[in-house]
């Protein structure tokens, strides 16, 4: 299921079952034994479990301010680059170095449109305004850090991420930031659900959009800017977060405070976010009306949009190997990647004859709340030049298709990957 589709009043609609299954699943990817993951069910359901994730109480004192030089400086990152490909503003993450289910901080991929900003959180504040508000109101960093706080477990991906592989696979050029596979990461956050401060700024019936606005005001617009739909924004599982894997959101990243919306394409999750206006009509800014759309022959126009608006992030997978990859003879165990915004991976599937025969990969490991699924399957790597594809379907029964329809800003290109592989 679409995740905007659950009830945006109330929890997610789970049964019970549901919910405990979700919960063991968070727990044990934290080495929660089922022993006392069951103490902790009887003690407190859903609080208690997370709580212990999250290694006791939500923390406020480790989310502290960082203040950069005066109030904002701005670079084209701030992280160690070395590990990165590098493009103009924005780093794409090397799959092979991300051995677990979640990415490691220093692994995770910056999209910038502008380059990474440095934000003293004292004296930073949240606007939250517009015509379909009845309280307006600033919040302060501090403020946020102690209001009930969510932890949801997502990945987050450029919704350019295997634009390359348009021209590399199709030989059809587009246009944009030529990522490979790895403009995509996992990880842990923190924060407050926004539904919590829409809310406490007296949120409209009439209410429609709800827009995201960055501090980053070299990007486009003067700020980076992205409008939910009102039902996306009031899911509980929308989160302005303030920590990722357990430390204050690194700079490159957000700081003080970015959007996390879970199954929806990175593009949605405004980074260094300074202003959230609500309005009573649907909202139209460049980036969804001539950027992550969908333009092309297989697309209709959408509203004020040149072609599809871009929302739920597609089922993809992806082998962590350099692409191309090298390695010797023998016995291989290869892993990836797999994800949807529609639902958990449920089968993962590898070839090596260009997609004429499949076998099963092995699902290791838990899949937690919208996290990418690993995978694994073992390979004779025989001496010469070989070709290893990978395909996946989620619990909506979407699989990756033969095909990925052109357009000519290469967004969502999800058809298996030949990922050519020389062996010695």
């Amino acid at each position: 299921m679409d995740p905007s589709e659950a009830d945006c009043t109330s929890v997610p609609r789970y049964t019970r079952a549901q919910e405990e299954d979700r919960l063991w699943r968070l727990a044990s990817a934290h080495g929660i034994d089922r022993r006392r993951f069951l103490q902790l069910v009887a003690a407190g359901r859903a609080a208690a479990v997370l709580e212990a994730c999250a290694g006791g109480p939500p923390p406020t004192s480790n989310f502290t301010a960082t203040p950069g030089p005066g109030t904002m400086a701005s670079a084209a990152w701030f992280k160690d680059p070395d590990p990165f490909i590098k493009h103009e503003d924005s780093l794409e993450a090397r799959l092979e170095n991300i051995q677990g289910l979640i990415t490691p901080n220093r692994f995770f991929f910056v999209r910038n449109n502008s380059g990474s900003v440095a934000v003293n959180a004292t004296g930073w504040k949240l606007s939250i305004e517009g015509d379909a508000v009845s309280s307006p109101l600033e919040l302060s960093y501090d403020k946020i850090l102690n209001m009930p706080s969510r932890i949801v477990v997502s990945y987050v991906e450029c919704a350019g991420n295997q634009r390359a592989m348009f021209d590399l696979v199709k030989g059809q050029e587009t246009i944009g930031t030529q990522w490979g596979r790895g403009g995509v990461g996992n990880a842990e956050w923190i924060g407050v659900p926004l539904r919590d401060v829409l809310r406490e700024a007296g949120i409209k019936e009439e209410a429609r959009s709800v827009l995201f606005v960055g501090m980053d005001v070299d990007a486009p617009e003067e700020g980076y800017r992205r409008a939910l739909p009102v039902d996306k924004a009031m899911h509980p599982d929308t989160l302005l977060a303030y920590g990722m894997n357990g430390e204050a959101l690194p700079q490159d990243h957000g700081f003080p405070l970015r959007a996390i919306v879970p199954g929806w394409a990175g593009t949605s999750s405004i980074k260094w976010l300074g202003r959230i206006v609500v309005s009573s009509e649907r909202i139209w800014t460049r980036n969804n009306t001539t950027h992550y759309v969908l333009i092309g022959d297989e697309y209709e126009p959408e509203g004020q949009a040149e072609g599809e608006v871009i929302t739920t992030q597609i089922v993809k997978s992806a082998l962590a190997l350099s692409w191309p990859a090298e390695m010797s003879t023998g016995p291989r165990q290869m892993y990836g990647y797999a994800h949807s915004g529609y639902g958990p991976i449920v089968k993962v599937e590898w070839s090596e004859d260009s997609g004429r025969s499949w076998k099963d990969a092995e699902i290791t490991g838990p899949q937690v709340q919208y996290s990418w699924a690993r995978f694994e399957f073992m390979w004779d790597a025989t001496p010469g030049r070989h070709t290893i594809m990978t395909r996946a379907t989620d619990s909506a029964g979407n699989t990756q298709p033969d095909e990925t329809p052109f357009n000519y800003r290469g967004y969502l290109f999800n058809q298996p990957i030949p990922h050519p592989i020389r062996v010695t």
